[in-house]
């Protein structure tokens, strides 16, 4: 008996504990989600494993540290965790994102900065409200806000130097509202504005030049970096990966940062988030908390880029879409097919999805610029 005693002990069943089946059936229902329902299945799929891997009794096996004095390596996953740690895996991802960006529409139409802009209160706003609560620390409340600007990688990269212990709860929030931009966004639209204004038809946008993208890429990158320069890994990697896709000469390098490199981090980002969903700290209120004000934070975001349209049509001849400036959120370009789409339903023969790219990279650049104005002044 004693024998079999110490077998079961030797075995990962001994460490086991009830609160790792809850995470079991949690991990189960985004994996659904992800499968089923096509909700961000490249992020959620690997978060999902990694939270497995977290919640069986050998996650201290995988992610124990190596030992200099004795010469021991670590386990595998404390060198990948070390992409997010080291602050590697977010900016990457915004290559990603700039070689796959068109910054043209907001070239086209520069007034559609202001909507991006307005749509970063829901940022300002959750952050204000999670410190009122009295449950959250101000750096707490700021990786909370930035769920607000519908940015994966950047709630990642905030929540890892601001608040690391949430990074779980935080990046599920994140990514779980990325994807329901088509269920949450519409009602809002809606809500906010009339059937008049759902059909406001806009100008076709002037053609930009390659030469107008590459100088955008390069001024527009360096006036952001002097003035937040904390918001330098995300916004300088932005840009570079723009600045390739734009001169034309680097088409091998567009491919390898719009496939290869994406997909390749996206795996490992999703792990390193996912392993930090341990039971100990994902069952936990403020989980529900951020999940509360990550919604809130979305909804903030999107009313208050339509109702910037509404002021600056007040303000001017040259009308605006109000539905475009849903987009103001970064979830590119799924806000911008969204905007589109509530559009079309009102008149089929009006197209908005290239106007609505003009706020939705406006938010990409907005949210990082969030970001950086929290770690500078918080962290």
């Amino acid at each position: 008996m004693d024998s079999l005693l110490k077998v079961i002990e030797a075995t990962g069943f001994a460490g086991l504990h009830w609160q790792m089946v809850i995470m079991w059936a949690i991990i189960g229902g985004l994996v659904y989600l992800a499968v089923a329902k096509n909700f961000e299945p490249l992020l959620l799929i690997p978060i999902s494993l990694g939270a497995l891997l977290a919640n069986l009794p050998i996650h201290e096996v995988i992610l124990q540290p190596p030992d200099p004095a004795s010469g021991t390596p670590g386990g595998l996953f404390w060198y990948i965790r070390q992409g997010v740690q080291l602050e590697l895996f977010p900016p990457i991802i915004f290559l990603g994102v700039g070689a796959l960006t068109d910054f043209g529409p907001l070239i086209a139409n520069p007034r559609t900065l202001l909507l991006g802009a307005a749509a970063q209160f829901g940022i300002f706003a959750t952050f204000f409200a999670a410190v009122g609560s009295g449950f959250f620390t101000p750096m707490e409340a700021a990786a909370i806000g930035i769920i607000g600007g519908a940015d994966g990688p950047t709630s990642i990269f905030v929540a890892n130097k601001l608040a690391p212990d949430l990074l779980g709860a935080i990046a599920v929030a994140a990514y779980s509202y990325m994807a329901l931009v088509p269920v949450i966004q519409p009602p809002v639209m809606r809500f906010l504005t009339t059937q008049k204004e759902r059909r406001i038809r806009m100008h076709s946008l002037r053609q930009v030049s390659k030469t107008e993208k590459m100088l955008f890429a390069l001024v527009v990158m360096s006036f952001c970096l002097m003035v937040i320069p904390a918001a330098a890994p995300l916004i300088s990697m932005l840009f570079i990966g723009n600045f390739l896709r734009e001169n034309g000469a680097t088409e091998r390098l567009v491919k390898s940062a719009q496939n290869e490199i994406i997909n390749i981090v996206t795996i490992f980002l999703g792990l390193t988030v996912g392993l930090k969903m341990g039971y100990d700290k994902f069952l936990d209120p403020k989980t529900l908390g951020i999940l509360a004000l990550g919604i809130v934070a979305f909804v903030i975001a999107t009313g208050c880029g339509v109702l910037m349209a509404k002021l600056m049509n007040a303000l001017s001849k040259q009308q605006i879409n109000p539905l475009i400036g849903s987009a103001g959120v970064s979830a590119v370009p799924m806000a911008a097919r969204v905007s589109q789409v509530v559009g079309q339903k009102e008149d089929a023969g009006n197209f908005l999805l290239m106007h609505a790219m003009g706020p939705n990279v406006a938010g990409v650049i907005g949210s990082a610029l969030a970001a950086g104005y929290f770690i500078a002044t918080l962290g």
